[in-house]
């Protein structure tokens, strides 16, 4: 232990924090629509996509940022709200695998129209902040992922205190605990829906900028959503702050993993050991570390 490098250990540690809040804001997605609907969304990668896809051809034809951002916010709303009209409410009281199996093809056809509407080809996405070393006490962290995590972190800050003191963050909460009390109180089911699916065209939004200044604006993007499933498994699929803590452990365990017990298993293994972790915790585990309320509702 005493020739341990401690440093290192720490930059590694601290990368996969910072890595962990990004999948993190890409899981609050999934979990807002589950919560209210008790659908699997996974159309969510797919959206990030388009959003991502939108914002940087909208700013390549000459469209300020904070224009570019409203105006694909925008679209994101109208997506959120479409999808609700066309998708969820038509098959309300289905079976959760015909919602998850509507939102598996509502994902390529998102993807579909995103590749007539704006072509095929890779764009890159400039943020204005450069992914260089920063050095902190000894430890150097990156410069992009520090400026990630604090906009992941305030996006999560702020979906938490809008959902915990505004009139319509407490129909949300009253409709994630109840659907059919919430209908006996007078609550518009529909509306709740509505905004909640919205808030998830917002949260694909910023994560999908966040990911594509970091990894390039191309179709594998959607591919990010794969990253939220462990998150979701450890966190639970219906808590917000299982999401965020989810999110801190796989990115914290995935980097340590990858540099000091991949040597053994020929290196790589970032990409997959998320996904161990994920299979432990639904042996022990399956309701994930905050998710009592699915054994209650059993």
């Amino acid at each position: 232990m005493a020739d341990f490098d401690w440093l290192f250990f720490m930059e590694i540690l601290v990368g996969g924090l910072l890595s962990g809040v990004m999948y993190s804001l890409v899981a609050i997605g999934f979990v807002l629509i589950y919560k209210t609907s008790g659908v699997l969304n996974f159309a969510q990668g797919a959206m990030l996509l388009f959003a991502a896809l939108t914002f940087v051809s909208l700013t390549e034809r000459g469209i300020s940022f904070p224009l570019a951002f409203a105006i694909t916010f925008a679209i994101m709303v109208v997506i959120g709200i479409a999808v609700e009209r066309t998708v969820l409410r038509p098959l309300t009281n289905k079976p959760p695998i015909t919602l998850f199996m509507a939102t598996l093809g509502l994902s390529y056809i998102v993807e579909g129209a995103a590749q007539l509407i704006w072509g095929t080809q890779v764009h890159g996405l400039d943020l204005g902040i450069e992914d260089v070393p920063f050095d902190v006490g000894g430890v150097y962290i990156s410069q992009f992922d520090i400026f990630a995590a604090v906009v992941a972190a305030s996006m999560v800050l702020l979906l938490s205190v809008f959902f915990r003191y505004t009139r319509i963050g407490l129909g949300f909460r009253a409709v994630a605990d109840d659907q059919f009390a919430a209908l006996a109180v007078g609550l518009r089911l529909p509306w709740i829906w509505a905004t909640v699916w919205a808030t998830a065209g917002l949260v694909a939004l910023v994560a999908g900028l966040l990911w594509g200044a970091r990894v390039g604006v191309q179709f594998s993007l959607s591919l990010i959503v794969l990253k939220a499933l462990p998150v979701l498994v450890l966190g639970g699929f219906d808590s917000i702050l299982g999401a965020i803590l989810g999110g801190l452990l796989i990115g914290a365990s995935e980097k340590l993993a990858e540099v000091y017990i991949g040597g053994y298993f020929g290196g790589g293994i970032e990409g997959w050991f998320a996904y161990v972790i994920a299979l432990a915790f639904l042996l022990v585990r399956p309701s994930g570390l905050f998710g009592q309320k699915l054994l209650e509702k059993v």
